[in-house]
């Protein structure tokens, strides 16, 4: 991709409007729906809009999903897709995924294609489709010759994601524009991934013109990308459906293997276990979901996690760091004590929520200890849905309050696949790591 892509340019008005107040039944034929609407119907206007801007303009636009919100452009125009790149300046070797109304439109995308009638999704993913589509899974598909995907989209791979979201605002924006989206998260390339309108207009304001705000989105993490080409077939990135959840679906799929690393700057490697320069799928290559502080997780493997917490904050965070005076987030989920238990005062009890933003459901607390350390306390937990939903907010509610140092309690990623994702994506924002596979106390970088 050229140099230039990434060069300066006028700040753009950036605008949010609100789609809200549109609210399609999920299993509706979402145009035969938004056609019955009166023609005064609040807000789809916005959503037209908006539709229109995906067919024709070369700025991106961002709108929820229910994972976390999508920054979307036509997939088979390069100048709009670049504007993705762009605007996120994401490294332009890390492919995108892209969304379908329907497995449908998905089926008449491929037939256009190939010039060929007929089923063209491969066989091997009926089952998962049909359980989780529309939903958080993205398969790969090979991509055909002569593809109008733009190149920018899979950056020489002979494979593509595609996905159905389950949330129909998003799936009728898709079908209003009639055109397949590439989307990636709508945050800064690098940043925790945006769950709200607002997080979005943080990060991307003046490089984008249209955010649709749909409100906060449900499960808070991304897709899970699966590979059904290969042989097993592989997960190349947790989410919001898990491994065992794939599993119980049988054939193939009774053998999927985990095709991915936690930690940061991971490569993906092939069947012989050779290194693979080039992602197989987005989120494999690059390190992601790391708010500006230090990231600090204590493994729930860690035998007295909270000891070990409360001594980096004692100890190792100021003497490794050589800060005096220091301000630290601290997320709790399950165990911990609000504070660790430190000495401390209540600094102005901030309450149980934050009027107006996405802490609005967490009980939230600033101390002070006596050694001249402000301690944010957050509390997220304690179910893995819980953590999941709160995580990317948690992360940037800490960037705004700009603390050193962000302490993360963790939970096991054995009990359940969305904790499994969840420890993933904290894993790739944490520079100090607890070992997630011993009851050692010891942190390592």
């Amino acid at each position: 991709m050229n140099a230039s892509l990434y060069r300066s340019q006028a700040l753009l008005a950036t605008k949010i409007l609100p789609i809200n107040s549109i609210q399609p039944p999920p299993s509706a034929d979402l145009l035969e729906w938004f056609k019955q609407q009166p023609s005064d119907f609040p807000e789809s206007g916005n959503l037209l809009t908006a539709a229109e801007a995906l067919r024709r303009s070369k700025y991106p636009i961002a709108f929820p999903t229910e994972t976390v919100y999508g920054l979307g452009a036509d997939a088979t125009r390069s100048e709009a897709v670049q504007g993705i790149y762009k605007a996120k300046q994401r490294p332009a070797d890390n492919p995108l995924i892209v969304h379908f109304s329907t497995s449908g439109q998905l089926e008449r995308f491929l037939q256009n294609e190939k010039q060929q009638s007929g089923p063209q999704i491969p066989t091997i993913y009926k089952a998962l489709i049909d359980k989780f589509w529309p939903g958080p899974l993205t398969i790969l598909l090979p991509v055909p010759s002569n593809s109008s995907l733009a190149p920018e989209v899979t950056h020489g791979l002979r494979t593509f994601g595609a996905r159905v979201p389950s949330s129909p605002l998003a799936r009728l924006l898709i079908a209003l524009a009639d055109r397949p989206i590439a989307a990636p998260s709508a945050n800064a390339s690098g940043k925790p991934s945006p769950t709200s309108a607002e997080h979005v207009l943080r990060d991307l304001s003046g490089k984008i013109e249209l955010i649709l705000d749909g409100g906060p989105s449900a499960v808070g993490v991304e897709s899970t990308v699966v590979d059904g080409l290969s042989d097993p077939p592989a997960i190349l990135r947790p989410g919001g459906i898990g491994i065992e959840e794939i599993r119980a679906c049988g054939g193939h799929w009774g053998n999927v293997v985990v095709g991915y690393q936690d930690s940061s700057h991971s490569q993906s490697t092939n069947q012989e276990g050779v290194k693979e320069s080039a992602p197989r799928a987005p989120g494999m290559k690059y390190r992601h979901y790391a708010p500006k502080a230090k990231v600090i997780l204590v493994e729930a493997a860690i035998i007295d996690s909270e000891v070990k917490a409360r001594s980096i904050i004692q100890e190792d965070y100021l003497n490794r760091m050589g800060i005096q005076e220091a301000k630290v987030g601290l997320i709790r989920t399950r165990a911990w004590r609000k504070g660790l238990g430190l000495e401390t005062v209540q600094n102005g009890d901030q309450g149980d929520s934050q009027p107006g933003t996405m802490l609005d459901i967490f009980q939230s607390a600033k101390l002070s200890t006596p050694n001249g350390i402000e301690v944010l306390d957050l509390f997220i937990g304690p179910r893995a849905e819980d953590v999941a939903r709160g995580l990317f907010s948690a992360l940037r509610y800490f960037d705004e309050a700009e603390v050193d140092a962000i302490i993360v309690e963790g939970i096991p990623d054995a009990e359940g696949d969305i904790a499994a994702a969840v420890m993933n994506r904290l894993r790739k924002a944490a520079e100090v790591v607890g070992d997630c596979n011993t009851s050692s106390s010891t942190i390592s970088s």
